[in-house]
């Protein structure tokens, strides 16, 4: 929880008496009183009148929500261990844009602007005794929001965060604003408890079978100062986030086929035609050495990577992107709001329905280079073109099918083309990725973005071609459906059907 405004003060009445409490909330009642009937007197609403005053701070030109992401992104790039997985961050992305999405929400419901129905269809409304809101009052709320579920979900940066919030606001983040009261309060809330209890806390560890030739096992990384070790079992990264409630899915099985390609033994699929052709293929184009993958593959290959931690991660990448776009597109504030909690949930879904298919199926299947050098031979050496910061051979900690990333730009692609009704958007996506060979990438439609996430994995030698495309498949019905379940447009505002 973020510390408790005038913490002194409250310290010191526990040691008050009674009576002393009764007299001093009596004083405190009068003086708001006074404040509020001042205010009245002078045409102003209660949340003008209360509202603390500061000069406007130095960075508060610009969308307040695209501020907050890029806030988001550095709690990202500090995470560590299983905080930093894909899973975990998504779902703290999700959680905080669905919170800065139903305040806003709020915000126009109380002036009788809301177009679409806010997260978890609970609409909410502030008293107020104005038709208009003040000038501030929109960026307030959601300086206010994303403060508070930032602050609460990354409490190991809260330094961090206040700080950014005071170069924003030009005012500290304990300073109480009567918008905590009416909205902020009740909207971080609703957001926790529809969290509460989801599975995210699930520390099991992973205990499947690692012995049988074509089942996952640990890949061999020693551990560094940036990268956790991958040489026992139970060192496999969120193995049951599977299982983690989803923000819209009904379950994260929900998209998931039966089995790999209707494998459902180890036995039928490696000794099929059809992985051989997987294995050949992956062995082909996604080693450190290949002399088949192109130069265009190995940029895309290392341009939507940030496997590695001090990166904003996958999902970070299509947050950011998810901000290019918004710009791209001259979003007013309040759809900015909608296509970040858009974009944010449906990552969110996709972390977990990817993470069902990886370790809930009747096949949990084993990396490449696992089963390239269980080949023998010349193969024994075999290593992937993916690596770590020092350029150590590198693969993620994790079951194969089906390609996390793969989901998530999947999904990511979904929902932007159902958010604008259209493919063909010209934008230029970025990498902050420690081995990309180009930092700028023009991206000439939505689907660019699937394609390349699709294969990037492939040709790093980290999946098989049938993990990219069942995981783009997985994904873009998970944009899909979150598109066509959340954030639908109010029945006042939807088109009159004849």
């Amino acid at each position: 929880m973020p510390p408790t405004p005038n913490h002194g003060r409250q310290s010191a009445a526990k040691s008050a008496s009674p009576r002393s409490k009764s007299r001093a909330g009596r004083r405190l009642g009068r003086l708001r009183a006074v404040v509020v009937a001042g205010a009245l007197l002078a045409g102003l609403s209660p949340v003008a009148a209360a509202a603390p005053q500061a000069a406007a701070g130095p960075e508060r030109k610009g969308d307040p929500t695209q501020y907050w992401n890029k806030v988001l992104l550095q709690t990202f790039r500090n995470a560590r261990g299983w905080d930093a997985s894909p899973g975990k961050l998504s779902r703290s992305g999700a959680m905080v844009f669905a919170a800065i999405y139903n305040a806003e929400s709020a915000y126009q419901n109380t002036y009788g602007t809301m177009k679409y129905e806010p997260y978890l269809n609970r609409p909410l409304k502030y008293a107020t005794n104005s038709s208009k809101p003040r000038a501030d009052e929109e960026e307030r709320l959601i300086d206010r929001t994303a403060y508070r579920m930032l602050s609460e979900l990354y409490p190991g940066d809260r330094a961090f965060i206040e700080a950014r919030y005071e170069a924003r606001t030009g005012r500290s983040p304990h300073a109480r604003d009567p918008l905590d009261r009416l909205v902020v309060d009740r909207v971080v809330r609703q957001i926790n408890k529809a969290r509460a209890n989801d599975g995210s806390d699930n520390p099991e560890l992973y205990d499947g079978d690692t012995t049988t030739p074509g089942a996952w096992r640990p890949t061999g990384e020693e551990a560094t100062a940036d990268e956790g070790a991958c040489q026992e079992p139970g060192d496999a990264v969120t193995p049951n986030w599977g299982r983690v409630k989803p923000f819209v899915l009904r379950s994260g099985s929900q998209f998931r086929p039966p089995s790999l390609r209707g494998f459902t033994s180890y036995d039928a699929m490696v000794n099929s035609p059809e992985y051989e052709r997987q294995v050949d293929e992956v062995r082909r184009v996604g080693a450190v050495d290949s002399t088949e993958r192109t130069r265009e593959q190995t940029v895309i290959g290392w341009f939507w990577d940030h496997d590695l931690n001090g990166t904003y991660h996958p999902p970070g990448q299509l947050l950011q992107l998810t901000g290019t776009v918004a710009k791209k597109f001259k979003l007013d504030t309040y759809d900015t709001t909608r296509l970040f909690a858009l974009s944010a949930l449906t990552l969110a879904d996709a972390g977990i329905a990817a993470w069902d298919s990886k370790f809930d199926g009747p096949i949990n299947e084993w990396r490449p280079v696992s089963a390239i050098q269980a080949l023998g031979r010349e193969n024994a050496n075999w290593q992937p073109l993916s690596a770590d910061r020092a350029g150590r051979p590198w693969t993620p900690c994790f079951i194969a099918w089906t390609s996390g990333h793969a989901n998530f730009t999947g999904a990511w692609a979904a929902a932007m083309q159902n958010f604008f009704g259209r493919d063909d958007a010209s934008f230029t996506a970025q990498s902050e990725d420690p081995h990309t060979l180009e930092r700028f990438r023009r991206m000439s439609s939505f689907s660019q973005v699937a394609e390349e996430g699709e294969f990037s994995r492939m040709w790093l030698g980290v999946h098989f071609r049938w993990d990219a495309e069942d995981g783009r498949e997985i994904g873009t019905n998970v944009g899909e459906y979150v598109f066509a379940n959340a954030l639908q447009p109010t029945r006042s505002s939807r088109p009159h059907q004849q």
